[in-house]
């Protein structure tokens, strides 16, 4: 699956969440998308990710939420599990 694709999957998922969604409000959907898109490729080339929900002022436990969400994604697509870990130490910190 194309960075991109996972990125778009793994907004949508958060869109959907009813406690995260408010937290989007007013917020470039496409920019914040454009933002994961480039945060999932660093992360998949073992490179350090900025938070992209920075700013957005989520508590620890929504940020993990948030992290557990693109975690499925990218097992839902087939990723190795060891490129997952990569994936999750980059973004999650």
């Amino acid at each position: 699956m194309k960075p991109e694709e996972t990125a778009s999957r793994w907004l949508r998922l958060v869109v959907a969440d009813a406690e995260l969604s408010p937290y989007l409000i007013g917020v470039d959907l496409r920019r914040l998308g454009a933002h994961l898109a480039a945060s999932v490729t660093a992360a998949l080339a073992g490179r350090p990710v900025d938070d992209p929900w920075q700013g957005l002022g989520l508590s620890e436990e929504q940020h993990r939420r948030i992290l557990d969400y693109l975690i499925g994604v990218l097992w839902a697509s087939d990723l190795p599990q060891e490129r997952i870990a990569m994936v999750r130490t980059a973004v999650g910190g």
